[in-house]
């Protein structure tokens, strides 16, 4: 399998691209800010067609780019139902204006969006099979997507970092339902599964579960 990402924008928000070998379709998760450009370079040197953007959440340091990514590329962009109004929105409680004004960006949905509207549901996406979880508690449509193989993987959004997990002071978040995401959805993989997340190192479940201080006497 080929897997890569790099820190986009400002933010420094974690985009993948993932393919089943190079030459192939290939799954971008959360294209953030200026993400175009060093996408399409990974794209051209691995022969790679975007099939799907797939969305952990709806804030605007994950969903910067995924218009622009989805409708270059024709292929449809993944977010769940509780967060779509951020496609256009993505700084709630300020209004999509503040987008244009401070950070010269207009946002627009893509032409094709899909909702993952289905805990637990299986997609097939260029020859990736993908367990969508939701995991509310970052933001209220927060998901994590897991992929099987030769290394089992979690990309985890902002629900779970290395060391830390995601901040629930922002709109729709819930540190109560942040800690039961976290307990149900991936305290329950492997010790060996990569945790993949939105910002900062990957790590394993393992690793959190032994190390990581907001998670002490929650393993199951």
């Amino acid at each position: 399998m080929f897997i890569t990402g790099f820190p986009a924008g400002l933010l420094q928000c974690n985009c993948y691209v993932l393919a089943p070998h190079p030459g192939a379709d290939a799954v971008i998760v959360d294209p953030g800010q200026r993400a175009m450009g060093q996408l399409r370079r990974i794209l051209d040197e691995n022969r790679l067609t975007p099939a799907a953007v797939l969305l952990t959440h709806g804030h605007i340091d994950h969903i910067w780019s995924a218009q622009k990514v989805s409708d270059t590329f024709g292929c449809p962009t993944y977010i769940h139902p509780e967060d779509r109004f951020m496609l256009t929105d993505p700084i709630k409680d300020f209004g999509p204006k503040i987008g244009q004004l401070l950070l010269a960006a207009i946002f627009r949905e893509p032409k094709q969006v899909v909702e993952l509207d289905r805990d637990g549901d299986k997609i097939d996406l260029g020859g990736i099979s993908v367990t969508v979880d939701h995991t509310p508690g970052h933001t209220r449509g927060s998901v994590v997507f897991r992929v099987s193989g030769d290394k089992d993987l979690a990309f985890t959004g902002d629900t779970l970092f290395e060391r830390s997990i995601g901040r629930t002071d922002l709109f729709g978040g819930s540190g109560r339902d942040l800690l039961r995401s976290i307990v149900d959805k991936l305290l329950v993989l492997d010790d060996k599964t990569v945790v993949l997340p939105g910002h900062g190192n990957s790590t394993t479940i393992g690793d959190e579960r032994r190390s990581n201080p907001f998670l002490e006497g929650l393993s199951r």
